[in-house]
């Protein structure tokens, strides 16, 4: 990689660290379009993406403990499954055809969306305390490994399913579901890298860079940007999310031509 290269990737991890402190969004959602663009493979950009989210998510994480905010009992149960079931998605991540792989993450993309306004509700729901009756071991391992499938799959943290399972099926509070989900994502992160590095497709250089850089722009974003108004913050991040989606089905469908 020469510097122009390394510019280019500094500058986009500094952009996906910005809006991910702006709109609380998870770097994968961000980082595989745009390793993606930049002209490498989605099963690259997947793995990439995994391991520059270990860098982010061992720091926040490494925060919430010294702040004592971190629950290492809850975290490792919740992480056990999801070390396992990280191999199942860099499994498919490996087999999925790239037009393929880049239509599912367009589509899942989507789904965040609806994600996102299912957790709104369960947290207006909070003090009804709602929970769906499931044995707390069928639960931690239905949450932790569907959350270990999606890492190793789209090469994000997972966090933006593991929190509302978590206060679905185990009843947690946002907060708690929130701090402690940033601790299992280090465990489907370097799992789901790990994964993808044995198979080769990790750009650790790359990685590195990206992951150094989008910590420098989500304390940048967090600390000195103005507090955005809730309704724009979620408005902006369902148009990101569109927008992201539509340019992803495009690529696939690029892919899709070259290979007729």
């Amino acid at each position: 990689m020469d510097i122009s290269n390394g510019l280019i990737f500094a500058a986009c991890g500094l952009l996906a660290g910005l809006l991910s402190g702006v709109l609380g969004i998870g770097g994968g959602l961000i980082l595989v379009p745009i390793i993606e663009g930049l002209g490498y493979l989605p099963v690259k950009a997947v793995a990439t993406s995994s391991l520059a989210i270990v860098m982010t998510s061992i720091s926040g994480s490494v925060q919430n403990y010294r702040m004592g905010n971190l629950d290492l009992k809850k975290v490792i149960l919740l992480g056990l499954p999801s070390i396992f079931t990280a191999q199942i998605g860099v499994w498919l991540a490996d087999l999925f055809p790239p037009h393929f792989l880049l239509g599912a993450f367009s589509i899942f993309l989507i789904v965040n969306i609806f994600l996102s306004n299912f957790r709104k509700k369960l947290v207006t729901q909070e003090e009804l305390n709602s929970k769906i009756s499931l044995n707390p071991i069928v639960a931690r391992i239905l949450t932790g490994g569907f959350t270990g499938v999606l890492a190793g799959l789209f090469g994000i943290g997972g966090g933006v399913i593991l929190v509302p399972l978590q206060m679905l099926l185990l009843g947690e509070k946002i907060k708690s579901a929130i701090q402690n989900s940033l601790g299992v994502i280090v465990i489907t992160s370097i799992s789901a890298t790990l994964g993808h590095a044995s198979k080769g497709n990790v750009l650790f250089l790359e990685g590195i860079i990206l992951g150094f850089f989008g910590l420098i722009g989500a304390q940048l974003s967090t600390r000195f940007l103005p507090r955005l108004p809730e309704k724009f913050v979620s408005l902006s991040f369902n148009i990101l999310l569109v927008v992201v989606s539509i340019y992803m089905i495009y690529q696939a469908y690029e892919i899709y031509q070259t290979q007729l």
